[in-house]
């Protein structure tokens, strides 16, 4: 689990990113969950468009699929996603450290 800071740290990184994924009438199909898995596996955040065709909400298919993959649902505003997810290989992102209380 991400704390506040470090899911604000990711938004802020989030924003300069364009979406590298649209979601639409074919829905979630399990080879868009692997190219999402190949993608986070090499970029760790990214951004993906939930086109009005699709039939989700973009909170719901966020919820879906990070179930299905184990990352983290950073954002959902309007129809856009980020999803961030560490990489195993190559880690990029270096998050803000957790301060105990």
């Amino acid at each position: 689990m991400l704390t506040g800071k470090q899911r604000a740290y990711l938004r802020g990184l989030a924003n300069n990113l364009d979406p590298i994924f649209q979601l639409g009438k074919n829905g979630i199909e399990d080879t868009f969950i692997k190219q999402i898995e190949e993608a986070l596996e090499a970029r760790e955040l990214i951004k993906i468009k939930v086109l009005e065709n699709s039939g989700l909400e973009t909170r719901e298919a966020s919820d879906f699929i990070c179930k299905k993959i184990g990352c983290e649902g950073i954002q959902a505003i309007g129809s856009k996603m980020v999803l961030y997810k560490k990489s195993s290989k190559k880690p990029k992102i270096e998050l803000p450290v957790a301060k105990n209380r």
